[in-house]
């Protein structure tokens, strides 16, 4: 095991790990989405004239669905098949008016979820200066900027800046690119909160990426940057795969410790 996965390990068991976690992550109060006067009035309208046709046309425009249905995404992806399954529309707009008028309104105004809000937060955090050194958008500059320097950029455009300079082959996009020391680091960054499902493939996706080929004749170092319960101590297949998967040139890190391992290679 690296020693920064042992120190991002002891961080989260024995400091403030979840306070100092949070200049990376800031949680937001998740306010509801808005629905316009017009809209809220055009629903209103469809529901008490048991429109149903166009009251689920409507409802479908919205960002959320007020209820959870496997159909529903069909039918945002094709809206013609309403026209042409009366008996799904019934069924699903018969659940709509079971659930009455401000039940429905509720629901189509409820706050987005806070794990779709973490995706953004790393980049963020990086580009405001939070390393200590130059941040920036312009490919040309970070190869040629002889101090220490960090990319500014969508997960896709790091990721072509990684296949055209530093040979990157896999196919996924990054969440950091930077040169430190005249070497390149990149990674995806995760913050892991759930064991299972989705979060196992959030993980294979950051591990898979630090496995990656590189094919260049520059210095390329290629790390995790995860957070979150991965470094619980315990039986989960997350913590006994860090812990056990790994030998100690595989880092696996902390965003809480990264500052201190870019300034450290």
């Amino acid at each position: 095991m690296n020693i920064w996965t042992e120190k991002s390990i002891a961080l989260a068991s024995q400091k403030n790990y979840l306070d100092l976690l949070y200049k990376v992550y800031p949680m937001s109060i998740n306010l509801r989405r808005e629905l316009s006067a017009g809209v809220t009035a055009s629903i209103t309208k469809l529901f008490e004239d048991r429109n149903s046709s166009e009251l689920l046309k409507t409802l479908l425009k919205l960002e959320i669905f007020p209820i959870k249905d496997s159909y529903v995404a069909y039918l945002k992806a094709d809206k013609t098949a309403i026209d042409r399954n009366p008996n799904t529309v019934e069924r699903i707009t018969g659940m709509l008016y079971e659930m009455g008028l401000d039940e429905i309104l509720d629901k189509a105004s409820s706050p987005k979820e806070t794990n779709r809000q973490i995706g953004p937060l790393f980049k963020r955090w990086v580009n405001s200066g939070s390393l200590g050194v130059k941040v920036t958008n312009d490919h040309k500059e970070l190869i040629e900027y002889e101090g220490n320097i960090v990319l500014d950029g969508s997960d896709a455009v790091m990721q072509s800046f990684a296949k055209e300079h530093l040979g990157y082959g896999h196919g996924k996009g990054l969440d950091f690119i930077g040169k430190f020391n005249n070497k390149y680091v990149i990674a995806e960054a995760k913050f892991l909160t759930a064991v299972g499902g989705h979060q196992n493939a959030q993980f294979n996706d950051a591990i898979l990426t630090m496995k990656s080929d590189i094919n260049t004749d520059k210095t390329v170092v290629k790390i995790a940057i995860l957070d979150g319960i991965i470094f619980i101590k315990g039986n989960t297949k997350m913590y006994k795969s860090i812990t056990q998967d790994f030998d100690d040139s595989e880092v696996i890190i902390s965003s809480v410790l990264l500052r201190d391992y870019l300034f450290s290679i």
